[in-house]
């Protein structure tokens, strides 16, 4: 049965706590709370939402729909912090997930599911048409899964590193993102509806998931030892190798980019896995859409669910201020974006800005010249094997596990399967907006063979920390010579005066991406290959 009570003096502490640590002013006004509301969906299936309502004039409601439970971090940095402000606030726990009824089908469920708890919402004798979405990663897919047939009460969306299509993050670049969806489907599967056993349970399905990947099985067989026979999706996942396949239709919300008027905050991090889909998003939603905002940080995937908040909170409630409750101002900039290296905040009336190509050539000894090297003498091709009983290991990143970020590349980049191309250090800052473009040449390259690419800044430690990257299954050579033409992540990065630039090449980034089962031999053509860097203010810098 539902419950309702009045947040009580535990509650409102914990609220003054999360304000001040979060950089929040005060709550406005008290609210209290009911737990376990049942909405039903079209098939008979009970979605259990909690709702958080405000006591006084409502400025709207903002929808929260989640397969993580209705506890934190959602109850506290969402649920309870805007209920303290004006708005009512349903946390709703996707079908399949936190006691609410059904078979949980990932991402493919939430477009029906979206429009029937909003159906539900419309019959609410509180609700006054004004509704709002709200949530991160897979919550923000839920908004993109609304947005396919948008409400008409819909006046704003927050959507905090929420990918628009799934299809292309689990097997974008031709390979399986195995790390990321099989810790991923294993944590979900096990944290049944939450509390201890929840917990003791994921805790237990981690250690099964690193223990099968430590052993560089197959796909298929890791994700028989980390799901103990559960969580069939991934199974479904791994059978539909073809992104082209009508399998993953109900996996992307592409189209609705290209439609969408609502306004939309969109926030996204550098070392995000979902990185270049939130900037796919600004870019399509602001050529027709004015109402569009991005705000970029120097975070991974998992900072958004707290470490973020100082931040993201304070956008979330200024948007929903000003598009919902209709008491606050417009954003002062529609982008804004943290430089990393110079740890500044940048507002910028678009992205990207204006850059000028500055173009580096990988030479064989190792250097990464402004000029290419013109010695015939020289052999040109560098050359690195991959070995499968020895992948090539993922260090940091752009991915959703723990360990993701800017890490020291030094122990990876010594290993003989990796090679690098570092330039002269810098004679003055060098700031980088946007993705680097390499243009790779392989000779003999193999059709499925991985390439993995890094763009790293080298301090005057000689540290190597990851800025961008990408990788990519490339196809077969023509006439011996496969040339590849590879974006790297966006970035917006400082490279320090007396800093160096390091391009690193390898064959894979295990467990990250699944491993390819047949050894390789790379050789890189330097005559071919070139780096483009999108940079700000003069090209030239480096002799």
């Amino acid at each position: 049965m539902p419950r309702n009570r009045t947040a009580g003096w535990p509650a409102r502490m914990a609220d003054r706590l999360q304000s001040k640590t979060v950089g929040l002013e005060p709550a406005r006004n008290r609210y209290t709370v009911e737990r376990g509301l049942e909405v039903p969906t079209r098939d008979g299936a009970v979605l259990v939402t909690d709702h958080y309502a405000p006591v006084g004039d409502p400025l709207g409601t903002v929808l929260v729909r989640s397969p993580y439970g209705r506890g934190l971090p959602e109850s506290l940095f969402h649920g309870r912090m805007l209920a303290g402000r004006g708005y009512h606030v349903l946390v709703q726990s996707v079908r399949g997930t936190g006691g609410s009824t059904g078979p949980f089908r990932p991402i493919a469920q939430e477009a029906a599911d979206a429009q029937d708890a909003v159906a539900w919402l419309r019959a609410q004798s509180w609700f006054d048409g004004r509704l709002a979405t709200l949530g991160g990663s897979y919550l923000g897919w839920t908004q993109w899964a609304l947005l396919q047939d948008p409400p008409a009460e819909l006046r704003a969306c927050v959507v905090l590193v929420g990918p628009h299509d799934f299809a292309r993050a689990v097997r974008g670049g031709g390979a399986l993102a195995l790390a990321d969806f099989l810790g991923w489907s294993a944590a979900v599967e096990a944290q049944g509806t939450g509390g201890l056993r929840g917990l003791r349970e994921m805790a237990a399905a981690r250690r099964r998931t690193a223990a099968a990947l430590s052993r560089r099985w197959s796909a298929a067989e890791a994700a028989a030892a980390a799901l103990n026979g559960r969580g069939t999706w991934f199974s479904e996942w791994l059978a539909h190798e073809d992104l082209r396949d009508p399998f993953w239709d109900a996996y992307r919300a592409t189209s609705v980019l290209a439609e969408v008027a609502v306004p939309t905050l969109l926030i996204g991090g550098w070392r995000d896995v979902f990185l270049e889909q939130t900037l796919e998003q600004y870019s399509a939603l602001s050529a027709h859409n004015p109402e569009v905002g991005l705000t970029v940080g120097p975070w991974t995937h998992l900072d958004t669910a707290v470490k973020a908040a100082k931040v993201t909170d304070a956008e979330a409630l200024a948007w929903f201020d000003c598009h919902l409750g209709k008491t606050g101002a417009r954003r002062g900039s529609k982008v804004r974006v943290h430089v990393t290296g110079a740890g500044e905040w940048r507002s910028l009336p678009s992205w990207p800005p204006e850059t000028v190509d500055w173009t580096l050539y990988p030479n064989a000894d190792g250097s990464l010249p402004e000029t290419r090297a013109e010695d015939p003498s020289e052999s040109r091709l560098v050359e690195f094997p991959y070995d499968p009983a020895d992948p090539t290991p993922a260090a940091g990143g752009h991915h959703m596990s723990p360990g993701a970020g800017s890490v020291d590349n030094r122990e990876l980049e010594a290993r003989a399967d990796v090679i690098t191309f570092t330039s002269a250090p810098l004679p003055a800052d060098v700031e980088v907006f946007g993705p680097a473009r390499l243009h790779l040449a392989l000779r003999g390259h193999q059709a499925d063979n991985g390439v993995f690419v890094r763009v790293c800044d080298v301090d005057t430690r000689g540290r190597s920390w990851n800025i961008s990257e990408t990788f990519r299954r490339a196809t077969a050579a023509t006439d011996g010579v496969a040339e590849l033409d590879l974006l790297t992540s966006p970035c917006a990065h400082r490279f320090r005066a007396g800093h160096r630039i390091r391009l690193q090449v390898s064959g894979g980034a295990y467990p990250r991406y699944d491993r390819n089962p047949r050894a390789a031999g790379y050789r890189v053509d330097c005559d071919l290959s070139a780096l483009h860097l999108p940079i700000a203010g003069t090209a030239g810098m480096v002799n």
